[in-house]
């Protein structure tokens, strides 16, 4: 992608909707999601997140989220049902109207992050017993696990808490049956995305997912899945290098962007936050699309159109609206 393109599409971006006739509108942090009595629409906008707040306007970002789930959903729909039922817009997921398991599922390979609820966070203030995984000691930033670990967060709260089985279990979020099965596919599905991400040059280092059932019990994978907004992403070739020589590892996702404002303000507790560089912006928008392209082996089609025009339109004509 020429970085030309990015510039002239800067402010073609979709920061909210307003769709009143798919149903009922909720906000979320990335999405704005649409519910009617049988299906949601979930509409990427390019609203770019993190310590739960709105640091940005991403081009192309909504687009990107919702092709590279597509192409995920579609490789393990195979061992893991998931509730998609169409994309009729580059930017649209309509998915089966379901119960929404109450909490995330946060599978990690590697000890990392800078957020409150990171693993590598949370290990250098002490915390040896991490959501109910023993840690050993003297572990380094970036450190691959033995074996991947599973650290729940909730959802649904104003900000999200870590937790354990014991506590998914104890606060009746799901039955035991349920968190086996989840945790299952949980780890069935990191364990396939590891093995795709490296064999296309990456290291998928850690991620999350959203499970939700239906009214008979069946339970599905939902929302997004192994996108750059839900997953961290390392490149492979130069990892044991930087790693060696006591650097970051190269990353192609939006952490670069969080060390930025960390950097640069308080991001949990200031009021107003400094606005993001222009060429962050254009250097995240052309990883965005770089991580789509070597994951999936497609070239990043590019459709710089009003997206909110071209939203409507493909709804009505597909007669979502």
């Amino acid at each position: 992608m020429e970085k030309k393109i990015i510039q002239s599409n800067i402010k073609n971006v979709l920061t909210e909707t307003n769709l009143v006739n798919l149903g009922t509108k909720q906000i979320g942090k990335v999405r704005d999601v649409y519910v009617s009595d049988d299906k949601i629409f979930l509409i990427a906008t390019d609203r770019q997140s993190a310590f739960d707040r709105v640091l940005a306007s991403i081009p192309f970002k909504g687009q990107v989220l919702t092709q590279t789930s597509k192409w995920w959903f579609e490789q393990t729909k195979s061992f893991c049902p998931n509730s998609v039922i169409d994309t009729p817009d580059p930017n649209v997921s309509v998915q089966k109207n379901l119960e929404v398991m109450p909490f995330e599922v946060v599978i990690r390979g590697y000890i990392t992050g800078t957020t409150d609820t990171a693993a590598w966070t949370n290990y250098q203030k002490g915390v040896r017993d991490f959501c109910g995984n023993k840690l050993p000691e003297n572990m380094v930033k970036n450190q691959k696990f033995d074996a991947p670990i599973i650290t729940p967060t909730t959802k649904f709260e104003k900000h999200d808490r870590n937790i354990s089985k014991n506590n998914i279990l104890s606060e009746k979020m799901c039955s035991v049956e349920e968190w086996e099965y989840i945790s299952e596919k949980a780890f069935q599905l990191f364990a396939f995305g590891q093995k795709t991400a490296l064999a296309h040059g990456l290291i998928l280092v850690d991620t999350k997912y959203e499970f939700g059932k239906d009214k008979q019990g069946n339970i599905f994978l939902i929302d997004e899945i192994h996108t750059p907004d839900s997953s961290r992403y390392w490149l492979k070739e130069t990892y044991q290098e930087r790693i060696s020589e006591g650097n970051e590892p190269d990353n192609i996702d939006k952490e670069f962007l969080r060390l930025w404002f960390k950097d640069n303000c308080d991001p949990y507790h200031d009021e107003e936050l400094p606005e993001a560089p222009r060429e962050l912006i254009v250097e995240l928008s052309m990883r965005y699309i770089k991580l789509f392209e070597m994951i999936t082996g497609e070239t990043f089609s590019v459709d710089d159109k009003l997206i909110l025009s071209r939203i409507e339109k493909n709804l009505k004509t597909k007669g979502y609206m």
